[in-house]
């Protein structure tokens, strides 16, 4: 057992520049990653959620049809398959037409990945947002668009956070399969090195807790923002009708 942990001793000292590379590009995929996915998931599922009414027209009604079934089979497709498919399938599909690099093209495959699960998300948090919020939007004078980008997105980002928060923890592991593209993250750098010293146990022991830190600290994070996030949403004051109610029974008492 000691001599395990000297191995995985050594190797921190020997090779923390390459796994220090190899965490940074996976911070950079899965932080750009999952913002890109989020701006998808607004836009996608901003607009699946959107409601045609009786003032609509018979275009906009099919525009809309052709739109959540596009929308559908976006989300279902990249729901439906493996990440590490997608990124081999993407990459040498688009290679010799965009001629891109492996880091550009693993973050486009991790954002298009995350949107996906964002735009349920999202959709799923305009759904649980009160229709009476909708009602009194429309009776300000706001129409449909007005309505949900003002109204009804601010809250259901605020209602879907630990949802959106879980997505970025998740590609912090799960951008590890993209190392099939030759990316060179934390899995890349520790699979090199695994090959060099032939300690594939200690290595990969390494790798997994250097892991557990980013996703703890990441956990962290979001905790906190969280939590700012409801302190803002509760810290309003208190309504003149209820301040009225409580003046009122004082003096009654």
């Amino acid at each position: 057992m000691n001599t395990f942990f000297q191995h995985v001793w050594t190797l921190l000292i020997g090779y923390w520049p390459s796994l220090l590379l190899g965490v940074r590009t996976t911070l950079t995929v899965s932080l750009i990653g999952t913002a890109a996915g989020f701006a998808i998931g607004l836009l996608i599922g901003g607009f699946k959620a959107v409601k045609l009414d009786f003032t609509s027209t018979k275009s906009s009604r099919i525009l809309k049809k052709i739109y959540d079934f596009l929308a559908t089979a976006y989300i279902e497709i990249f729901r439906g398959t493996p990440m590490m498919v997608q990124a081999i399938f993407i990459y040498y599909a688009l290679l010799k037409v965009l001629n891109w690099d492996n880091l550009t093209a693993a973050i486009f495959v991790i954002s298009i990945n995350t949107g996906a699960y964002m735009s349920e998300i999202i959709r799923a948090g305009i759904q649980s947002i009160d229709p009476g919020q909708t009602e009194a939007a429309r009776s300000l004078g706001m129409n449909n668009a007005q309505t949900m980008f003002n109204v009804i997105l601010p809250q259901a980002v605020r209602n879907s956070f630990p949802a959106i928060g879980n997505e970025l923890i998740v590609n912090i592991k799960d951008s590890s399969v993209l190392m099939i593209i030759s990316i060179t993250d934390l899995m890349f750098q520790s699979k090199s090195i695994a090959g060099t010293k032939y300690w594939y146990t200690e290595t990969y022991f390494l790798t997994a807790c250097i892991y557990l830190c980013l996703t703890l600290t990441a956990s962290i994070i979001l905790h906190w923002i969280e939590k700012r996030m409801n302190m803002v949403q509760t810290s309003f004051p208190a309504s003149s009708t209820s301040v009225s109610s409580i003046s009122e029974k004082e003096r009654k008492d």
